[in-house]
């Protein structure tokens, strides 16, 4: 049995103390979405359940080869043909807080939009806590560079000896214009810097993307809507760069679709889901690109010192020391 300190280490990982629901509506279909996050087995990873459908149908796991759209947002599907979409705020805030094993019960095909952030997932991640498990992390580890590039948009992955993200995004002739930011996702910079990032729309798109089936709840309630060089939403931005960190935020999502953390530099110029998807499919088709580790071999080979996540709760094993790289 390991003892209280080693379980607290960032070379184990985690999950959930306890189930958490969430209630609200998915952002393209509009529909009302219950879901319940729970604590899940060592090395089970992330997994999605619809229990809207029929029993032994229902279960999607949180993997890069089981994306079937991404125009918009990032969607998942399995062999019965079953799909949730819209799932990387949440598989953003699990990654951001460390969590590795979680079964998400969902009662629809959409992942709830909550605000259009990671935030309230975050927050109730904090509230309930985590528990460190006895399985070793493992990591990917970037090896050399990879890089996809769709017209004037690229995305690359560069070695290094810890996780950064830096997204460089131009919408020039609106309010948003030039945007770049570099996070490296230690400590608490997910929840401090990236988790509060809201999604956003431009007003001439809604009625074509309502037309389309898209955006149908979509509201100033959980997207930052953009009118020419204007902020449409009265409160405002909640950083005057919010619309960097939440194409920061969509990326970790998607890369968390590898299904342990990558240690590695992500640098992308106007990236989008179908750019990450693309470049999650470039790095795993030769394994050459990556070694695969367990947190304890990283932090050796490159001398890397552990950090902290972030707080998970008062009550947590890892409320004083949840310490694992996203």
């Amino acid at each position: 049995m390991m003892n209280r300190e080693n379980t607290n280490a960032p070379q184990f990982e985690k999950t959930l103390r306890e189930p958490v629901s969430f209630i609200g509506i998915g952002l393209h279909t509009g529909n009302k979405v219950s879901m319940r996050i729970k604590p899940a087995m060592p090395g089970s990873g992330i997994l999605f359940l619809r229990k809207d459908v029929l029993s032994g149908q229902g279960m999607i796991s949180a993997r890069w080869y089981n994306v079937t759209e991404t125009r918009l947002s990032t969607t998942l599907g399995n062999e019965h043909g079953v799909t949730v979409a819209t799932v990387e705020h949440l598989l953003a805030a699990l990654r951001g807080c460390g969590i590795d094993n979680a079964i998400i019960e969902i009662d629809a095909p959409e992942v709830p939009i909550m605000d259009g952030s990671s935030d309230p997932f975050v927050k109730t991640i904090e509230q309930i806590g985590t528990v460190a498990q006895p399985q070793k992390r493992s990591v990917i580890w970037i090896q050399r560079p990879i890089e996809v590039r769709e017209g004037d948009k690229y995305a690359i992955l560069m070695p290094y000896n810890s996780s950064r993200i830096t997204i460089e995004i131009d919408f020039s002739g609106s309010a948003i214009r030039s945007q770049t930011l570099s996070v490296e996702l230690v400590n608490e910079a997910f929840r401090n810097d990236v988790a509060r990032a809201r999604t956003f729309g431009f007003s001439q798109q809604v009625d074509y993307l309502k037309q389309q089936g898209l955006a149908r709840g979509g509201s100033l309630n959980n997207a930052v809507l953009i009118d020419g060089d204007r902020i449409v939403n009265e409160e405002g931005l909640r950083y005057t760069d919010e619309f960097v960190r939440h194409k920061i935020l969509d990326c970790l999502g998607d890369l968390a679709l590898a299904g342990v953390p990558i240690m590695g530099h992500l640098y992308a110029y106007k990236p989008g889901h179908e750019l990450n998807n693309r470049l999650m499919h470039k790095l795993f088709e030769d394994r050459s690109n990556w070694s695969y580790l367990t947190m304890d071999e990283f932090l050796t080979v490159t001398g890397a010192r552990p950090a902290q996540a972030g707080k998970t709760g008062p009550d947590s094993d890892s409320a004083e020391n949840n310490v694992a790289r996203t």
